[in-house]
């Protein structure tokens, strides 16, 4: 299986610097069978930046594109609206006893006017095919509303697990914008919570963005006899990201012995782009 791993595009103004026809034309130059974006689609997450990043992540040329929100995308009362409407429309995951969510603003009250969703986080699975086996994506919202900080209600969690516990599939793999395994000035405050629910389930492949810093590290509890590991991506064309940070990810063979890591870092010169591919191997030796 290979995977496209893009993130942290912050469409808008004040971030945006790529050129839209050079990225789309080396992203699509790769043989992928599932394009993954980890969020930050927008930078102050406006109505017209959803629409850029929709419109963008409609141009790239694979069947399956699977894309979650980042903290700048919830910077608007309306962003669940926006981001069901111009990124993905999947049917999201309600908590199965909602008088138990503790996270701030998962709720709308009735007075927020212009608003036709009051749920405000964005948890979703999608269940794909390839290479004749079934692949669960588990899409994990782990923002809040006007915080850049992350956190993830326990009811949500344990509603995901009830929905992945009635699914069949081969093989799962996790989607969320902050790191579970490290932290930064703006951290996940609860990731113990998910480290136990990727645990819980068997996860062995954890995707995120958020810091726009490229790491992979892996984790092992030798007591439950389970490891994982964690690919943290940059961003795919920021002006604000210093030196090398814009990049995106291409997994060769994901979990093989013969994975491979493709590595393309991006430079802006102006309106132009050029690209450094560099290849990262013995991941699992």
């Amino acid at each position: 299986m290979n995977i496209l791993h893009i993130s942290d595009m912050h469409f808008g103004s004040r971030h945006w610097k790529g050129n839209r026809e050079a990225l789309l034309n080396k992203l699509n130059s790769y043989a992928a069978d599932l394009v993954i974006n980890t969020g930050d689609n927008t930078t102050d997450a406006l109505e017209v930046e959803f629409k850029a990043a929709g419109d963008f992540l409609k141009s790239i040329k694979f069947n399956h594109v699977i894309s979650i929100p980042g903290n700048h995308d919830k910077r608007n009362m309306k962003s669940q609206d926006f981001f069901r409407q111009y990124i993905d429309n999947s049917d999201v995951i309600y908590p199965l006893e909602p008088q138990n969510c503790v996270k701030k603003k998962l709720f709308l009250d009735q007075y927020t006017t212009g608003i036709k969703e009051n749920f405000t986080d964005i948890n979703f699975i999608k269940k794909i095919v390839i290479d004749g086996k079934s692949l669960l994506v588990v899409c994990l919202d782990t923002n809040e509303v006007y915080q850049d900080n992350g956190f993830v209600d326990k009811e949500i969690l344990r509603s995901m697990s009830h929905k992945i516990e009635q699914s069949s599939y081969d093989e799962i793999i996790l989607l969320n914008h902050h790191s579970i395994l490290d932290t930064d000035e703006d951290p996940l405050f609860n990731s113990k919570m998910i480290i136990d629910f990727v645990k819980k389930h068997k996860i062995k492949d954890v995707f995120c963005g958020h810091t726009h810093k490229l790491e992979l590290m892996k984790s092992t509890d030798l007591y439950n006899n389970h490891s994982f590991i964690q690919y943290k991506n940059g961003s795919l064309s920021c002006c604000n990201s210093v030196n090398d940070s814009n990049m995106f990810m291409f997994y060769e063979n994901l979990g093989e012995k013969d994975m491979k890591i493709h590595l393309i870092r991006i430079f802006i010169e102006g309106d132009e782009l050029s690209f450094k591919d560099e290849i990262i191997t013995g991941i699992h030796d």
